[in-house]
């Protein structure tokens, strides 16, 4: 493709000619000679996140490492943006090490602060299940000045803690969260909420509660009844009904400020016997809502919440109650609801979700709710369910799947021996610039060879080649034994005559 260049270059046409380049390697030719072109050129912030961005998503890190490496040389002012995407990148690849060393030397490049770098990176390491190395980076970077805002690297701690049973040193860094400058936020009480509760610690777990009311629950917050829940199902899971009762009143009463009409009317004694515990949890979450004074929040975080541990019943109670009152789904709950159903493969309600019941509640399907729907039925290994959800999703919100998702369907179109399908879902990613990796152009072009099409093979490998992505030598052998026939012999000379130009 022939490029325009304009009599003055500016930083942002040139980040539009790279992004527009197949070859990752082209446009990193263009970006490094465009200075003898223009001498008075210089690479800006946003032109080598651009280049990063593209060398990083074609797993091209050692030219990528060059960029970098040049930016930091000409002191460019960068935001951190650029060092949290190639965190990702790195981690994506399994890279950790690769992540680490970038951020240890963030200092050494002209960037102010990098308070998003430094959560990313910690975020990684808990869900590595590195919480030596996340103790560490915390100790030492949160006391410096580029670092804001810690409360959020705080909860990671906590959360990596609770899911190794040592809620007792969350509870420390809780007790300790003043010292760093910070607040403890709703995050912070559910982890911890959740990680005494699973530890059995159900009298620090009730303290928590109580300093919970003087901190954040000042003026009664529905989201908070998630948390209230935590702790009244623990209780009843120990058997402790009475107790779980007494709190319910205090929760009421200091938490969700409900006046007294809202809870005196509440039938509470079949909470006491004990008799069912699951039955005693239903009847406690519904004092929760209708114990409170009624509001769309406190009802989507109850349904939300219930949704995510699976209790889809339940939820579906909540919302009827909540339509009851008058009010009306949000689609936070449908799109927790369609997670849930195909969590247990129930595909069918999951669609007739989006299909019947957003449309009865008056709530139009966004692209969220489909982008959940396909990530999930591409998890189940649900091709055909896939590809007509996609469908119904670029007619009805003008969407498509975003990159990951083409690329994850279209190896399983391949691994199913769909290849003509598989080409086709190529071309539409052709038009998004959406490229696979090179194990996907191999599968596609043998599976092509295997059918017979060759003409399709040979688009697809000169696809590939112009993208300096290099076929395996199997696919030479598969596209040699399909042209290596009497009646295709003009076609293979015609096709290799083009790849030599490659």
């Amino acid at each position: 493709m022939t490029i325009r260049w304009p009599r003055v270059l500016s930083p942002t046409y040139l980040s539009q000619i790279i992004r527009t380049q197949k070859n990752p390697l082209k446009a990193l030719q263009i970006f490094n000679h465009v200075k003898s072109k223009y001498p008075n050129y210089y690479h800006n912030g946003p032109v080598y996140a651009t280049m990063i961005n593209v060398l990083g998503t074609s797993g091209r890190f050692t030219e990528m490492k060059d960029v970098i490496e040049q930016m930091r040389n000409d002191s460019c002012e960068c935001k951190d943006s650029i060092f949290v995407s190639v965190i990702n990148m790195y981690a994506k690849a399994g890279l950790i090490d690769e992540a680490i060393t970038l951020y240890k030397n963030i200092p050494r490049f002209n960037c102010v602060h990098w308070t998003e770098s430094f959560n990313t990176l910690l975020q990684i390491m808990v869900d590595e299940d590195q919480l030596g190395a996340a103790h560490h980076l915390f100790v030492e970077s949160s006391c410096g000045w580029e670092v804001k805002y810690r409360i959020r690297s705080l909860n990671l701690l906590m959360y990596a803690l609770c899911k190794k049973s040592r809620s007792d040193l969350a509870l420390q860094i809780f007790q300790e969260i003043d010292l760093q400058g910070c607040y403890p936020n709703r995050d912070s009480y559910a982890i911890l909420m959740k990680g005494l509760c699973r530890d059995k610690r159900l009298h620090e777990a009730t303290h928590l509660l109580y300093s919970m009311f003087w901190r954040i629950s000042q003026k009664g917050n529905g989201e908070d009844i998630v948390i209230y829940r935590t702790l009244l199902d623990a209780l009843c899971d120990d058997r402790k009904f009475e107790e779980a009762v007494e709190i319910l009143g205090k929760i009421l009463r200091k938490g969700l400020k409900a006046p007294k009409r809202c809870y005196n009317q509440l039938d509470l004694s079949k909470c006491r016997d004990g008799m069912d515990i699951e039955g005693t949890k239903r009847l406690l979450h519904e004092a929760l809502v209708k114990g409170s004074v009624p509001s769309s929040v406190s009802y989507k975080a109850m349904a939300v919440d219930l949704f995510r541990e699976g209790k889809i019943s339940e939820a579906d109670q909540v919302i009827i109650e909540m339509q009851h009152r008058g009010f009306k789904p949000t689609q936070s709950i449908f799109e927790a609801k369609v997670a849930a159903l195909c969590k247990v493969s129930k595909v069918d309600e999951a669609i007739k979700v989006i299909e019947e019941d957003m449309i009865e509640a008056n709530c139009l399907p966004t692209g969220r709710v489909y982008d959940i729907l396909v990530k999930n039925l591409c998890n189940l290994g649900k091709i055909t369910a896939v590809l007509e959800s996609l469908n119904k999703m670029s007619k009805k919100v003008g969407r498509t799947a975003d990159r990951e998702t083409f690329g994850i369907l279209l190896e399983m179109l391949c691994h199913e021996r769909r290849y003509l399908e598989a080409s086709q879902l190529l071309e539409q990613m052709s038009i998004k610039s959406y490229w696979p990796c090179a194990n996907s152009y191999n599968s596609l072009i043998k599976g092509l060879c295997s059918l017979g099409r060759q003409y399709e093979a040979v688009m697809w490998l000169e696809d590939m080649l112009s993208q300096g992505k290099l076929p395996d030598i199997s696919v030479w052998y598969s596209l040699t034994s399909i042209f290596c026939n009497s009646d295709k012999m003009k076609v293979s000379s015609e096709a290799f005559n083009r790849l030599r130009n490659f």
